[in-house]
C-alpha cells in the first residue's frame, strides 16, 4: 500500500517515518562496500574534513544526542577508525590512517546515495525536498 493510501496519510509523524525508514534503507544499500552503517561514516566524514573535533560539535553537526554520538565513536574506535584524546576536560576525536584510506570510497558512497535519490525523485525534487525537511526540523526545535 501506497502511504497516499494509508488511513494516516495526513499525519505528519507517520509521513515522516515512512519516509526515514525508506530512505535509511536507500542509505544503507550505498553505504554497504565500507562496512558502515549511514550514522557511522557521515560521523567519520566529519573527523576526516575536521580532526579533533569534539563529541558535542559532532552532536550538533549531526543532530543527534550526545550519547548517541559516544556510542557512534565507539563503534568507530573498536573498528579503528578513529582515536579520542583527552586534553584536560576535553575530548577530541581524530581519524586513523585506515579512517583516511577509506576517503576516497566513503566519498564515492556519498555520491551514489546523492545518485539513487536524485534517480527516483530529480534533481529539483530532490533539492526541494531536502530544503523543505531542512526548514521543518528548523521550525520544530530540538
Amino acid at each position: 500500500m501506497k502511504n497516499s493510501e494509508s488511513k494516516y496519510c495526513n499525519c505528519l509523524y507517520f509521513n515522516a517515518a515512512a519516509l526515514a525508514r525508506k530512505v535509511e534503507k536507500m542509505a544503507t544499500e550505498s553505504w554497504k562496500e565500507t562496512g558502515l552503517a549511514p550514522s557511522h561514516a557521515y560521523l567519520l566524514l566529519l573527523i576526516l574534513e575536521e580532526p579533533g573535533m569534539q563529541p558535542g560539535c559532532i552532536a550538533s553537526h549531526l543532530q543527534l544526542s550526545p550519547s548517541t554520538i559516544t556510542r557512534l565513536i565507539e563503534k568507530l574506535e573498536e573498528k579503528k577508525l578513529v582515536v579520542r584524546t583527552t586534553e584536560g576536560k576535553l575530548t577530541n576525536v581524530y581519524p586513523t590512517p585506515k579512517a583516511k584510506e577509506l576517503l576516497p570510497q566513503m566519498k564515492n558512497c556519498g555520491q551514489q546515495f546523492y545518485k539513487s535519490c536524485v534517480d527516483v525523485l530529480g534533481k529539483e525534487e530532490n533539492s526541494k525536498i531536502v530544503s523543505a525537511l531542512r526548514s521543518v526540523a528548523d521550525k520544530l526545535g530540538d
